[in-house]
């Protein structure tokens, strides 16, 4: 198990990354809201409805695990992963960008868009010239 080529490094980074930013919303939710640039209300403030706590801890679990998937497949050089990794993330771009656009979220959020749109650019950009240099 090791990482063998610039491609299998943007998804080894990502991996981490996602991780990391994962095991921080696990562990303290408020973080990532900050980061993000959401407003961070007092848990005793919070309404009795209001999920956006759980919302922000699951999905902090969606990102420590896909960090894990992300490093497990650079690790073992799951090659047709890569180049599956490169429409979703460029999805993702658009879909976050376009919350910021339509004032959904705040501006802040536009750097998770950005994050995945770089990301899914450097693995795309790495695969191709892997293909081609093979």
């Amino acid at each position: 198990m090791k990482i063998r080529d610039a491609s299998g490094w943007t998804i080894f980074i990502f991996g981490v990354l996602a991780f990391l930013l994962g095991l921080v919303g696990l562990i303290r939710p408020e973080i990532l809201l900050s980061i993000l640039g959401f407003e961070v209300i007092e848990r005793s403030a919070r309404a009795s409805g209001d999920y956006t706590i759980v919302f922000m801890t699951a999905s902090s679990m969606a990102s420590f695990a896909m960090g894990v998937y992300y490093m497990l497949m650079s690790l073992n050089n799951i090659k047709i992963f890569y180049g599956w990794t490169v429409p979703i993330r460029t999805i993702t771009f658009i879909i976050f960008t376009t919350l910021v656009l339509l004032q959904v979220a705040p501006l802040k959020f536009l750097g998770v868009g950005i994050w995945e749109f770089i990301g899914a650019i450097a693995t795309g950009v790495a695969v191709y010239r892997e293909k081609k240099k093979a």
